[in-house]
């Protein structure tokens, strides 16, 4: 394999289905030796995943639309079309956010590191394997750290690009910013495809305790300003940008870092781009069309659906000109992997790391006095959170023993990740846990005020709809507010309070006490423990990302509750359930 890593690397970097939309058409044109047709197959968000398998469930993965999902199911849709239009017309790219999200990539970035055991990633390997030609980097690329990054790096056979992520140190990128690929069709010129990779800035927050010093994330329009240009005069026909960013609004305060998704703005702004793959928000967006303001031209923006859902098929229609080809037409449309059967040759190739995940996830780790559901955690007080509460308050709590900060109260953090999640009755695995803290958080912890801690409530409370005095809460209808997700109710133990539907956002936390039922002063000072996503700045919530940090052990949230678990062999809700915090309407608890 390929060790491209660069200087900084190796000193520790490291929506539903649309109809085939077209840019342009044109008559159908004899083949000759002056137009030319190639085909760009994209993928993003694939989030670990090779086989279509539920590590959470153990079982093949399945959802209500029917999808498959994994890097095996798309390389048969790749054979497929590099069978239809030939392989020397095929291009095949990611667009990030690969080597985090299921527990076959958390087993080889935490349990058996490939970084530490040479081990090549069995991420790498399948997209080794289906031929691909670039990816970018995501920012969940981060979230291992810069040694694990820079193995994964080394290991594929192909660029991992990043323009905009720049050496702190000498302001350079520490990727590769961009590669050219150049096709070789009998009877044609060749063509060269340039290719840029952009990624979303918020990195620089949400692994702050990764990257801090080391990268900086320059803003995704500067950094196409500067490269576009670039990729044409290295002699690119054609322009694609990979941005692991979408379209729309911010995850955090955007005073924080430069905007989070602004594709848009790329494709509108900065001339020069045929096709832009698009991704990070996770949606099914296989053709749309945006103006360059500077050159009239359209530009081409696809999202392939995550996990693999969904392969993006763009067929690029180019005409000579001048002795130099110029894209003519642009097309793009989503194939479903659902459609196509699982490469044998991918899950052969990760059969054993495969195998090793399933024996880990199914671990036993401790036995439950009774079953624990996560199903009515958006609504009310549930044991199940407390679990997670009680392990992070222990946590801080110890770590803090001794310290300045050791006689003031601690308060924690969790908010309801799954629906799904249930400790059965009996024995509770690894599976079990990891299906309830479905993120590879750390743990963090800071000091706040009271009055802080009360905006961060009202903040949080924007979770609910409003309800009208005498009237009735119905879940389905009044939670999730304005779109808002289940990860961002964030719930808080070592208090206790009420949540008033009948009254406006911002005037809903009522009778706020500590524990002990002492009223929360507006200036009491106490320690609050949370993960490292929400004190980065994730979720937009006041303060916490300003707070003072007290405790930062780099200590991943759901191995300690599986440490917890398997230390005292028993859950026992009764050793931290404490019901705290209620739904009311006009002071009337639902």
């Amino acid at each position: 394999m390929k060790n491209r890593a660069s200087a900084a690397v190796a000193a520790g970097l490291l929506v539903s289905l649309a109809v085939p939309a077209s840019l342009a058409t044109a008559a159908p044109a004899p083949a000759s030796s002056r137009t030319l047709d190639l085909t760009l197959l994209a993928t993003t968000d694939l989030h670990g995943r090779v086989a279509s398998w539920d590590y959470f469930s153990n079982a093949p993965y399945s959802d209500r639309a029917g999808d498959s999902v994994g890097l095996a199911s798309v390389a048969s849709v790749v054979d497929d079309v590099r069978a239809e239009v030939g392989e020397d017309r095929v291009l095949v790219v990611d667009n990030g956010d690969a080597i985090q999200g299921t527990p076959l990539s958390y087993y080889y970035a935490v349990q058996e590191p490939v970084h530490e055991t040479g081990a090549e990633h069995p991420l790498a390997t399948a997209f080794d394997a289906i031929g691909y030609d670039a990816q970018v980097v995501g920012n969940h690329e981060f979230n291992y750290g810069l040694d694990l990054l820079a193995k994964y790096e080394s290991d594929l056979d192909f660029p991992l690009l990043g323009a905009n992520v720049l050496d702190a140190a000498t302001g350079e990128p520490a990727l590769e910013p961009y590669t050219l690929v150049r096709k070789h069709v009998k009877g044609h010129k060749p063509v060269t495809v340039g290719i840029l990779g952009l990624t979303t800035p918020g990195s620089a927050i949400w692994d702050k305790g990764n990257v801090e010093g080391v990268l900086e994330f320059q803003d995704m329009v500067t950094a196409a300003e500067t490269w576009v240009p670039r990729v044409r005069a290295a002699g690119a026909d054609v322009v694609v940008v990979l941005s692991h960013a979408g379209i729309g609004g911010s995850s955090y305060d955007e005073s924080l870092a430069p905007a989070e998704n602004p594709a848009d703005v790329v494709a509108r702004t900065v001339p020069g781009i045929d096709v832009m793959v698009v991704g990070h928000t996770h949606r099914d967006a296989p053709s749309q069309v945006i103006t360059n303001e500077v050159t009239g031209d359209d530009v081409l923006l696809t999202q392939p659906y995550r996990w693999g859902s969904t392969v993006s098929r763009v067929d690029l229609s180019l005409d000579k000109v001048r002795g130099r080809w110029d894209v003519s037409g642009v097309e793009a449309s989503a194939i479903r992997t659902r459609d196509y059967p699982e490469s044998q040759e991918i899950l052969d190739l990760v059969a054993d790391e495969h195998a090793t995940t399933v024996a880990y996830v199914n671990q036993v780790v401790a036995r439950s006095t009774e079953e624990l559901s996560a199903v009515t955690s958006r609504y009310e007080d549930t044991a199940i959170i407390d679990f997670i509460q009680q392990v992070q308050t222990d946590t801080v709590t110890e770590a803090l023993a001794g310290t300045e900060h050791a006689d003031l109260p601690v308060l924690s953090i969790a908010a309801p990740f799954s629906r799904t999640a249930v400790f059965p009755a009996g024995d509770v695995t690894v599976r079990d846990i990891a299906g309830l803290y479905i993120y590879d958080n750390t743990l963090h912890a800071v000091t706040m005020t009271g009055a802080q801690v009360k905006d961060y409530l009202e903040f949080s409370a924007r979770y609910f709809a409003a309800v009208p005095a005498g009237g009735t809460f119905d879940p389905d209808r009044d939670t999730g507010a304005g779109g808002t997700p289940d990860y961002n109710l964030d719930i808080v133990s070592g208090l206790e309070y009420e949540i008033d539907l009948s009254q406006p956002v911002g005037s809903r936390i009522e009778n706020l006490t500590l524990a002990d039922g002492t009223p929360l002063a507006a200036d009491a000072e106490v320690v609050v423990a949370v993960n490292n996503y929400r004190r980065s700045g994730g979720g937009g919530f006041p303060h916490i990302s300003s707070a003072p940090l007290v405790y930062d052990e780099q200590k991943e949230i759901r191995q300690l509750l599986i440490d917890w678990a398997q230390e005292r062999a028993t859950i026992d809700a009764a050793d931290f359930f404490d019901e705290s915090w209620w739904l009311t309407i006009d002071g009337t608890r639902v």
